[in-house]
């Protein structure tokens, strides 16, 4: 369900293509550690997008936005291990990285937006 907040909208896209991944990685590669961790830091960072979204004051919803930065960085080292030791392949790593990094982006320049109105 497409909403017209594109944080929340590409960090549900990228949560989906994390759940496939990591389907992808325990049925095929029988990788069950690694990918776990991926699944976890990866589906965080929509979820606490979301409660940003709810939060209870402007503090609130930086300190959420905050936690989705740190699971987005998480995210990206376990893509990069992953890659590194060869269970994701080449094409499909810098598709799903890029993606990762671009919220990465979205994220920072919200919460330096956010950090200077507190």
């Amino acid at each position: 369900m497409k909403t017209d907040n594109i944080i929340v909208d590409k960090s549900k896209v990228f949560a989906l293509r994390i759940i496939r991944l990591y389907q992808y990685l325990k049925n095929e590669k029988s990788e069950f550690v690694l990918s776990k961790q991926l699944l976890r830091s990866g589906t965080s960072i929509g979820a606490n997008v979301k409660e940003a979204i709810r939060g209870q004051s402007r503090a609130d919803f930086y300190a959420k936005l905050n936690i989705s930065l740190k699971e987005a960085s998480e995210t990206e080292y376990w893509l990069e291990l992953l890659h590194e030791s060869e269970y994701i392949e080449e094409k499909t790593f810098n598709s799903i990285y890029a993606d990762c990094q671009e919220l990465i982006k979205l994220l920072v320049a919200i919460t330096k937006t956010q950090k200077g109105e507190l």
